[in-house]
């Protein structure tokens, strides 16, 4: 099983463990697109053949995101955690009550509890 390691604020963390928080936010910024997107044209970055994606007949289709089965989300740096299935993970505008900036975003969504 593929699991993506998340650390979140006390805040974030309570939501989502009360169920409140359905998603997770992450930076659009070159660190998030090499840990989330497996190959995008858009931001000339392939992780696939880690070339320009000009120069990669297979990054031209769009975004292809990397595969989670879960998500584990961490109270900071501690050890309490808990984990849910990764339904995927899309860029677009996340919900503003939930931490979302106010501009495109990575959305992590979630599933189950596991």
């Amino acid at each position: 099983m593929k699991t993506l390691y998340l650390p979140l604020k006390k805040k974030w963390y309570e939501m989502i463990e009360a169920g409140i928080k359905k998603e997770g936010y992450r930076e659009e910024s070159p660190y998030w697109r090499r840990r989330l997107i497996e190959c995008y044209a858009t931001f000339n970055w392939c992780n696939m053949c880690g070339f320009d994606g000009r120069l990669c007949g297979g990054c031209s289709v769009g975004p292809r995101f990397s595969r989670f089965d879960a998500v584990c989300f961490s109270y900071g740096y501690t050890s309490r955690r808990m984990t849910f299935e990764c339904k995927g993970i899309t860029i677009g505008q996340g919900c503003p009550e939930w931490g979302a900036p106010d501009h495109e975003t990575f959305i992590i969504k979630l599933g189950k509890r596991l």
